[in-house]
């Protein structure tokens, strides 16, 4: 099952997804919310949990964000 977070402000349901590119020569990686689960040819792929180091916040607009955590030292 996709991740899916609940937005708090305007209850809509927002599902993870990932998609691989190359970028300047290196491999990078998307991270995205959407509203419907995607598989699509172009190597969209829904997730099944937060990659690590990584946590879900809420814009002001209600949209998810995905940012890398603070690490403590």
């Amino acid at each position: 099952m996709p991740f899916s977070v609940e937005s708090n402000k305007t209850g809509a349901t927002y599902y993870l997804h990932a998609k691989d590119f190359e970028r300047n020569g290196g491999k990078r990686r998307l991270f995205f919310f959407s509203k419907d689960v995607k598989e699509a040819a172009d190597g969209t792929q829904p997730l099944d949990a937060i990659p690590d180091g990584y946590i879900v916040t809420e814009a002001p607009t209600g949209l998810p964000l995905l940012k890398k955590s603070a690490v403590e030292k």
